[in-house]
């Protein structure tokens, strides 16, 4: 969006325009109900993969290594590769492509790419193609072909693990809803047809197949051999929902045939034990209307599994969970050991793995090497990266004062959803390439990974015990301590970066991404030390950073050419300012470091306060009044000044009190409208030598995440103030 705006909203449109629209606790709950109902708690979506030779890399671009599957393509042979995109709002978007041979690419049917020789060089580097998406379905097909040198295949996908990964859906009808990419063996002869929408394979290749291939499953029997191969002793279990008529008063009668011994738990109470093959029979009772009905099934030594009778009356049973490409009603869990002890109910959650008798294992279809697999596909609700750390402390912190109950459910589920399911995303980037969910979690190699949202966690984590929230906190604190990149002098810096751009630069961000979690992790864990690391870290960055002349903060710092970039970046500053505030707090005054730190709070704090501009706002560059009124960071200085006039960290807190109640005022005028929608928030950045990037280049976003939770906070902390002081809002 623009950086060149007087005004972002109408004044008549404003928060400020309003009845109370200046009352601090109506502007939280307005705020807060928008994000929460704009962004649903959806759960995640569950989706079969198949086995395949096409699978996802680190970075999240899909491999397509041709000339390992297919060794004896020849010369004038192409093999094409089928997938598609659901995309809620047209857009362009830069896609990473890596050429192994000639390459074409195909967009709803029409050719946007093919390369040229130099493209498909070993050792040339990635490519960056603009593609322009359309709402809706986005079909995409790659045809290979193979150089004189044998060489054959590519790699495509969003390439970016950090911000929300694109995960490529089989685009046939044969495969609805399935993950992945579908493809031809070697063809002589082009395909007859290039698919645009959703469509028959047999269609669009004529008589070829496509491939991974799917088992024919006409003749399941429930015999789990056909999964878990022959091994007498081996144990599995099996998962259906049972949903009975609600007109029907008596029991439901189930039938079948045993292949092995068997025991059926109906609503965790066992209604049937059989000890070896053969026919059975059993009632549940229905004075529930429905429920889960769990088999667990030993191996003989002749078969395993069961089969029920497809004439149920009164009741139909159906997959205990929506799984996308998948029509069958049984979902399993297996092999485990012979003495290994079953309990369905510790896996019926679908958020961990389980230890089966070589390995860990998770949830499957009835059809051999087609896995179930969670992917998260909301935008927002239940994702785990640093802009939602700190959203989410804001709507943790509002539904404390506003005594909101659902506000903290909302954000205990969020978290819960990410740390719950942490261990299974760590198995599934295992098995699959990259996980399916907890993206940056399940792949923590930057502060940005971690720090923000794990300090949330640590907090929701006092409200209520959230699966996982320890072992996610514990591994954090390992990182952090451990393994982040540090120069001799043990400041944490970024060695590699998300763009080589990046590489060797300290950042003041990441002041925000470790030391408000260091503070809480050494609450949490009653070690001095992560406290100690954080005030060692924030001193440490103002040796490299800090402008005493101006008594601000340089955005980075250029460890390849050791200098700073002087570059006085608003939400850069901010971030220093609000982890100095959280540290402030944590540090015992006793502390051999708490007055120096306290005086390199009180020399920021004047600094800032001279940049605040006439309408109560901070600039995008803080020393450049014509850049455009940036929200992040005049909430960060308001949470910092509000905090320090309460703590008693200032000497002369009279001029800070005002600019607090001058900030709020400006942000309900000018940012905040009636709707609760915040304007003027920053875009996340790059880094540059010139504040003109940050001027005409790094634009705002509406409602970006990087700035409601600073906003919500800023709010709670000025009438905590105005509390402390007697005043009203």
């Amino acid at each position: 969006m623009t950086t060149s705006l007087t005004r972002y909203i109408d004044p008549e449109e404003s928060m400020a325009a309003q009845t109370d629209g200046t009352n601090i606790p109506h502007v939280l709950t307005v705020m807060a109900q928008r994000y929460i109902g704009e962004h649903p708690p959806h759960g995640p979506v569950y989706r079969v993969t198949r086995a395949s030779e096409i699978r996802k890399l680190e970075n999240h671009t899909y491999s397509f290594p041709i000339e390992r599957i297919f060794p004896e393509m020849h010369a004038g042979q192409r093999v094409y590769a089928w997938a598609k995109l659901w995309i809620e709002e047209p857009q362009e978007f830069i896609f990473l492509l890596r050429c192994l041979g000639p390459v074409r690419l195909y967009h709803n049917g029409e050719q946007r790419f093919g390369s040229a020789p130099e493209e498909e060089a070993e050792e040339a580097p990635p490519l960056k193609l603009k593609i322009g998406l359309v709402r809706g379905w986005n079909h995409f097909l790659l045809e290979l072909g193979q150089r004189a040198d044998g060489r054959c295949g590519a790699e495509i996908g969003s390439g970016n693990r950090k911000n929300k990964p694109y995960t490529f859906l089989a685009p046939s009808l044969e495969r609805q809803g399935e993950e992945g990419w579908i493809y031809t063996s070697p063809m002589d002869s082009p395909l007859p047809q290039m698919p645009a929408a959703t469509m028959s394979e047999q269609v669009v290749s004529g008589a070829a197949s496509w491939l991974p291939k799917r088992a024919d499953t006409s003749d399941w029997q429930g015999r789990l051999e056909q999964l878990y191969g022959l091994s007498p002793g081996l144990k599995a279990i099996s998962w259906t929902s049972v949903r009975v008529d609600p007109a029907m008063t008596g029991p439901v009668t189930i039938s079948g045939v045993a292949y092995g011994p068997v025991t059926f738990i109906w609503n965790g109470h066992k209604v049937y034990e059989a000890a070896g093959a053969g026919s059975f029979s059993f009632n549940l009772e229905s004075c529930r209307r429905s429920g889960s009905l769990v088999a667990y099934s030993t191996c003989s030594e002749e078969s395993w599994g069961f089969q029920l009778h497809e004439n149920l009356t009164n009741a139909v049973l159906h997959s205990p969970v929506k799984v996308h490409g998948y029509a069958g009603k049984w979902l399993h869990l297996g092999p485990f050991a012979a003495d290994a002890e079953l309990r369905a109910n510790d896996y019926m959650k679908m958020d961990t793995v389980a230890a089966g008798s070589s390995g860990e294992v998770f949830w499957t279809t009835n059809e051999p090497e087609a896995f179930v697999r969670p992917f998260l596909e909301n935008e927002l609700f239940g994702r785990w990266n640093y802009p939602l750390g700190v959203t989410l402390f804001g709507l943790l912190e509002t539904s404390r004062l506003l005594a909101r109950s659902d506000m903290t459910d909302y954000v205990t589920r969020h978290v819960e959803f990410a740390t719950s399911t942490y261990a299974y995303s760590l198995w599934d980037r295992k098995q699959f390439g990259a996980a399916g969910l907890n993206n940056q979690l399940s792949h923590i190699d930057s502060l940005d990974d971690c720090g923000s949202f794990g300090a949330l966690a640590i907090l929701a984590n006092r409200l209520r015990q959230l699966k996982g929230a320890r072992a996610v906190s514990d591994d954090i604190a390992h990182y952090i301590m451990n393994v982040q990149d540090r120069l001799e002098d043990g400041t944490l810096y970024r060695r590699i970066g998300v763009s080589p751009s990046m590489h060797n630069t300290m950042w003041c961000d990441d002041m925000y991404m470790s030391v408000p979690f260091l503070c809480r992790y050494s609450e949490l864990s009653g070690d001095m030390r992560y406290v100690e690391e954080a005030s060692r870290q924030l001193l440490l960055y103002k040796k490299y950073l800090y402008m005493p002349e101006q008594q601000i903060m340089s955005h980075v710092y250029d460890v390849s050419s050791c200098k700073p970039s002087l570059t006085t970046w608003g939400r850069g500053n901010g971030w220093v300012f609000f982890s100095l505030s959280v540290l402030l707090q944590a540090l015992p005054k006793g502390h051999s470091s708490y007055k120096e730190i306290l005086r390199f709070y009180r020399e920021l704090a004047e600094g800032y306060l001279r940049l605040q501009g006439k309408n109560g706002l901070w600039h995008q560059v803080l020393t450049d009044p014509e850049s455009y009124e940036e929200a992040s960071c005049t909430s960060m200085f308001m949470y910092g000044f509000a905090l320090g006039v309460r703590h008693g960290w200032l000497l002369e807190p009279q001029a800070f009190t005002r600019a607090v109640m001058s900030g709020w005022n400006g942000l309900c005028a000018r940012v905040i409208d009636k709707h609760g929608n915040l304007y003027g928030v920053c875009k996340g950045s790059s880094w540059s030598y010139s504040n003109a990037y940050y001027k005409h280049e790094l634009g705002w976003n509406l409602n970006d995440t990087h700035g409601i939770g600073i906003v919500l906070l800023a709010g709670i902390e000025a009438n905590a103030m105005m509390n402390s002081l007697g005043m009203k809002s």
